[in-house]
């Protein structure tokens, strides 16, 4: 039970980080702007779908290009580690080359909430934890989305952008150490494989 919990609250932290809906505020804020109401229910329902879907199959595609867990963790520590310089140092790395035009679907559920980024992530995180911990720590980030999206001005208003920015930085170290650890626990698995067929 205390192991199931820790699962939780670390794929947790990982996904939160990830997904980053709080440092997210002033861009979802300027697409409401240019596309007027933003369904909060929706967007968190249909992100929810796609993440999961993509957790359950993302192993069975990985398969068909013959490449492992591992291998794959391996990759996503180091766009997570990417994710990370991009918060910490405020510089941008990966752009946002999505559909023009705003709705709760595109671009906000994907490929804003659910992207590249928490697609490597959740395939990175079924190397070491248990599904049903990582469909828990998922279904919370989604309530958090939608609690988020719900009340989207007001959480501007109380946090103000200086408290929102500096969030964003501690998450980024947050995500940069969890990156690491992906890194050496995964390469240190695949390295006693490797030995293992030497023998």
């Amino acid at each position: 039970m205390e192991l199931g919990f820790i699962q939780t609250a670390s794929a947790f932290i990982v996904l939160f980080a990830i997904i980053d809906i709080l440092g997210s505020i002033p861009v979802i804020l300027n697409l409401q702007r240019k596309s007027g109401k933003l369904h909060a229910l929706k967007t968190s329902v249909v992100s929810l779908a796609i993440l999961v879907l993509f957790l359950f199959g993302g192993e069975y595609v990985l398969h068909l290009f013959g490449v492992d867990i591992e291998s794959f963790a391996v990759a996503g520590a180091l766009v997570i580690f990417m994710y990370a310089v991009e918060m910490i140092l405020d510089v941008e790395i990966f752009r946002n080359k999505g559909p023009a035009g705003a709705s709760s679907i595109v671009p906000l559920a994907f490929p804003l909430i659910a992207g590249p980024g928490s697609f490597t992530t959740l395939l990175s995180l079924r190397a070491e934890y248990a599904l049903e911990n990582i469909l828990a720590a998922l279904v919370l980030n989604m309530a958090i989305v939608y609690a988020v999206l719900k009340g989207l001005e007001r959480i501007e208003k109380t946090l103000g952008e200086g408290a929102i920015y500096i969030m964003r930085k501690f998450f980024g170290i947050i995500l940069l150490a969890i990156a690491v650890k992906l890194f050496t626990t995964n390469v240190g698995s695949m390295m006693a494989g490797f030995f293992d067929c030497g023998e």
